[in-house]
């Protein structure tokens, strides 16, 4: 029996299909990128690209050092 190869689906970058951009001035955004415990998600997880992921990330910092998120999310 002959096994048929098992391709893996690319997921593209939300944000360059949508041309949409990353701000810490919309807090409530960012929050969706983030679990409840206040972490970062991952790549394989918010389905951006390196660039993307590292705005994501460049971002939050930014709106954790102006307040507008909490360093540590709820328990």
């Amino acid at each position: 029996m002959v096994r048929k190869r098992e391709y893996k689906i690319r997921v593209r970058c939300n944000i360059c299909e949508h041309a949409a951009e990353l701000s810490y001035k919309r807090p409530e955004e960012l929050k969706r990128y983030m679990n409840r415990l206040g972490k970062i998600l991952p790549r394989r997880a918010t389905h951006f690209c390196a660039k993307h992921q590292r705005q994501l990330a460049r971002e939050v910092k930014r709106a954790r050092k102006m307040a507008l998120l909490p360093y540590v999310g709820e328990r």
